[in-house]
C-alpha cells in the first residue's frame, strides 16, 4: 500500500512543496525524484526495484539505440529487445498466473500458480518508460544522457500509480525548464480539490453500493441490479477522472503541465467518440504506438478493422489478467469495427438532427453500461447471470431490497453524479470567470465565494476520509 490518504494530503504533500520550493533551481529536480522515490517505496518496498529495474533498461536501450544513428537494423534490433525486456517485466508480474490457470483448464493440468505480488501501477510506468525509448528511435525527441532525469519522468508521483499516461515528448522539456507562478499553483490546488471532491464525495459512496450488490446479485431483485450497474458506471468514472484531476493538480503545483485525460466521456454520441473523450491518455498512447505503426487508416478496410480488433484486444488485455477484461476491450472493439463499417461513428458527431443525437447518445450509453457490468464482474459466467437477471432471464432469490443497499444519501449522491457527468461544472466555471470580469467588487466576491467552496469540499473530504478507512481506487492495481 501506498501513503494513506491522510498521510498523503496532510504529512507527505505538504513536506515535499516545502523542501521543493525552498531548494535551489538546479536541485528541484533531484528533490522531487527523491521524494516520488519515497512515495512509490513507502509502501513498495520490493516493487520499488522493479520500477528502477525499467528504468536503467530504458535509459541503457535508448542510450544503445542514439549511437545507431544510420543503422535501421541495429536500431530496431534495440528496440525490439528492450520492447521484450519490458513487456516481459509486465507479463511476469501481471499474467503469468492468468497464463498459467488458462493453460491449466484448457489442457487438464494442474500446474501450481506463482502468486506474484503485482506491482501497484506497473502497467503505467512501463508504458511511460516504452514511450520515451519508441520516441528516441522515432527521433521525436532527444536522448536523456541524464539518468536521474528520465527516472523523474517515468517516477514522478502525481501520476505514477494511476495515470494519466504521460507520454516523453510532451514533458520532455518541462524536465528542464518549467516556471510556475501564484496563479498557476492556486489552479493547481483547485484541480486537486475538485479531483478529491470526486474521489471522496462521489466514487467512494457509490463503491459502498456496488460493493454489496455486486458480491449477493443473485439475492436480489432486478431493480436493484440495475442501480448497482448505474451506481459502478459513475464509480469508475469519478474515481479515474477524479484521480486524474489530482494528478493534473499536483503536477501544476510543481510546474508540470500534463494532458486532459477525461472529457465527459459520458455526453458522447458514439463509442468512437466515447473512446476519444475516456482514459485519453491511454487510448492516444495505444493510436501513436500500436494502431498508426499497423497502419492505422491509411490501409484497406479489412486491414484497418484489424488494426482495431488489435488495439482494443490489447486495451482490455492491459487493464487486467481476467478474461472479463478482455471481453470488454473486445466489445468495445467490435462496436469501434461496427461503427466504422456503418459510418455511425460520424452520425452523431455534429450532428443537427436532435432525434438523431439522443438515439445515438442512448445507444452508446447502453453499450458503455453494459461493458461496465463485464469490467467489474468476477468472471464472464457472472457477467452473463448479472445481466440476464436483470431483464428476469435469470432467476434470482431476493433476499435484499432496494433499500438495503440504497440509503438516501447515495440516492442524491447518484443523482449528483449523474448531473456532473455532463459539463455543467464547465459551464459554472465559464460564469465565474464572466463575473471576474465585471468589476473589482465582483472580482473580489467571487474569489472569496471559491475560496470558500473549495475549502469547504477539502474539509468534508477530510472528515469523511478521517471517519472511513475504505477508499479504493479502481485503477491503482493497473
Amino acid at each position: 500500500m501506498v501513503f494513506s490518504s491522510l498521510t498523503f494530503i496532510y504529512v507527505f504533500l505538504p513536506l515535499t512543496l516545502l523542501c521543493y520550493y525552498l531548494s535551489p533551481v538546479k536541485a528541484k529536480n533531484y528533490v522531487l525524484l527523491f521524494f516520488s522515490f519515497c512515495f512509490y517505496a513507502w509502501g513498495e518496498p520490493k516493487a520499488f526495484f522493479v520500477m528502477l529495474a525499467v528504468i536503467l533498461l530504458n535509459y541503457c536501450f535508448s542510450l544503445f539505440i542514439s549511437r545507431f544513428d544510420d543503422n535501421r537494423t541495429a536500431r530496431t534490433m534495440l528496440l525490439a529487445l528492450d520492447l521484450i525486456g519490458n513487456l516481459g517485466i509486465l507479463f511476469y508480474f501481471k499474467y503469468i498466473d492468468f497464463t498459467i490457470k488458462t493453460f491449466n483448464h484448457f489442457f487438464n493440468r494442474d500446474i501450481g500458480l506463482l502468486n506474484i505480488a503485482l506491482p501497484i501501477g506497473i502497467s503505467f510506468f512501463i508504458f511511460q518508460a516504452l514511450s520515451y525509448t519508441i520516441d528516441v528511435f522515432r527521433k521525436d525527441c532527444e536522448v536523456q544522457k541524464n539518468p536521474f532525469k528520465l527516472a523523474l519522468y517515468i517516477s514522478l508521483f502525481p501520476q505514477l500509480i494511476a495515470g494519466p499516461i504521460v507520454k516523453y515528448h510532451d514533458i520532455e522539456l518541462q524536465i528542464d525548464n518549467r516556471h510556475i507562478g501564484i496563479s498557476d499553483f492556486s489552479a493547481g490546488i483547485r484541480r486537486f480539490i475538485l479531483g478529491l471532491g470526486k474521489k471522496v464525495l462521489i466514487a467512494n459512496i457509490c463503491a459502498s453500493v456496488v460493493d454489496d450488490v455486486f458480491s449477493s446479485f443473485l439475492e436480489v431483485n432486478s431493480l436493484t441490479l440495475w442501480v448497482g450497474a448505474l451506481a459502478y458506471s459513475l464509480q469508475i468514472y469519478y474515481d479515474f477522472s477524479g484521480y486524474s484531476d489530482m494528478a493534473i493538480g499536483l503536477g501544476k503545483m510543481f510546474g508540470f503541465t500534463f494532458l486532459e485525460n477525461f472529457n465527459y466521456p459520458y455526453i458522447s454520441s458514439s463509442i468512437t467518440e466515447f473512446w476519444r473523450r475516456w482514459h485519453i491518455s491511454l487510448s492516444t498512447w495505444f493510436k501513436e504506438y500500436v494502431y498508426i505503426p499497423l497502419g492505422g487508416n491509411r490501409c484497406s478496410k479489412v486491414r484497418n478493422l484489424f488494426n482495431i480488433f488489435v488495439v482494443f484486444l490489447l486495451t482490455g488485455i492491459w487493464h487486467g489478467a481476467a478474461w472479463v477484461f478482455i471481453l470488454w476491450g473486445l466489445w468495445h472493439g467490435f462496436f469501434n469495427m461496427f461503427e466504422k463499417v456503418t459510418g455511425l461513428n460520424k452520425v452523431g458527431k455534429d450532428n443537427k438532427n436532435v432525434c438523431i443525437k439522443i438515439i445515438m447518445h442512448i445507444y452508446t450509453i447502453v453499450a458503455v453500461f453494459f461493458g461496465w457490468i463485464i469490467f467489474r464482474s468476477v468472471s464472464v459466467k457472472s457477467a452473463v447471470k448479472y445481466i440476464l437477471a436483470m431483464f428476469n432471464l435469470y432467476e434470482t432469490i431476493e433476499v435484499y431490497s432496494l433499500a438495503y443497499f440504497v440509503s438516501t444519501n447515495s440516492i442524491l449522491v447518484i443523482l449528483v453524479g449523474i448531473l456532473f457527468s455532463m459539463p455543467i461544472f464547465k459551464l459554472l466555471q465559464e460564469k465565474v470567470s464572466w463575473l471576474k470580469n465585471q468589476g473589482r467588487g465582483a472580482f473580489v466576491l467571487v474569489n472569496v465565494l471559491e475560496i470558500i467552496f473549495y475549502l469547504g469540499i477539502f474539509v468534508l473530504c477530510a472528515a469523511l476520509l478521517a471517519g472511513n478507512t475504505y477508499n479504493p481506487f479502481i485503477y491503482f492495481r493497473f
